[in-house]
């Protein structure tokens, strides 16, 4: 049995850049973060669920649908949208006392439990070898940097993309941290950090326009009666 106290970040801004109010606004037929949070609640390793956030409307939609979701209101000088991740994180771990955190976002709303649960236990099995945890995705791609030049592959030898050596993007799906890392640091991946790999599909972010309609066609299609 797991006997360690885990709790989960879900930070969330009321107004966003690209996509208007993205993180309520109706996806697949309830508000946007009510996804990533139904899947935060069914995973038996963590002990918490915190949502930061500046918004009124997603604390009164929170409270009602949600109430074992703990609140914390984000301050006035952490609410610019230029202000770093890392900076919210460490003023919510003083907010809420935990052994590890476990962070994502609203705008991840693919992210099944299972593969939370699997970061998680990934994280604490190699604890000993590692300070973080941070989730990505395979490339198998031709990249070439700003001046032409191949970044992971060798212009002589025309392997196919499945042969070629993996780079790894990191996702911003799922980060796995104690406190002490992210004080040490001011950073939620530390210098030993590990990487976990999501498959593609589910690690879809919500960025622009284009990615909401893709990730709600990939909810239906693929996801929705798996639940």
């Amino acid at each position: 049995m797991n006997s360690n106290r885990i709790v989960a970040l879900v930070p969330m801004r009321h107004q966003s850049e690209r996509i208007a109010g993205k993180n309520y606004r109706l996806f697949a037929g309830r508000p946007l973060y009510h996804h990533i949070v139904t899947t935060l609640l069914a995973c038996p390793l963590i002990s918490r669920v915190v949502i930061d956030t500046d918004s009124e409307a997603i604390r009164e939609d929170v409270m009602g649908h949600f109430p074992q979701v703990f609140l914390i209101e984000r301050p006035e000088h952490l609410r610019g949208g230029t202000v770093p991740m890392n900076d919210i994180l460490l003023h919510d771990i003083q907010e809420v006392e935990a052994d590890y955190y476990v962070q994502t976002h609203s705008t991840n709303p693919l992210l099944r439990s299972e593969t939370i649960e699997g970061g998680i236990e990934y994280f604490l099995d190699h604890r000993e070898a590692c300070d973080s945890l941070f989730s990505v995705t395979r490339v198998q791609v031709r990249l070439w940097d700003s001046s032409t030049r191949p970044v992971n592959h060798d212009l002589s030898v025309l392997l196919r993309t499945q042969d070629l050596p993996p780079l790894y993007e990191e996702n911003s799906c799922l980060y796995v941290f104690p406190r002490d890392t992210l004080e040490r640091f001011r950073n939620r991946i530390g210098e030993r950090p590990l990487m976990y790999e999501i498959d593609r599909p589910e690690a879809w972010d919500i960025d622009e326009e284009i990615d909401f309609h893709i990730a709600e066609f990939l909810y239906k299609k693929y996801f929705l009666n798996k639940e």
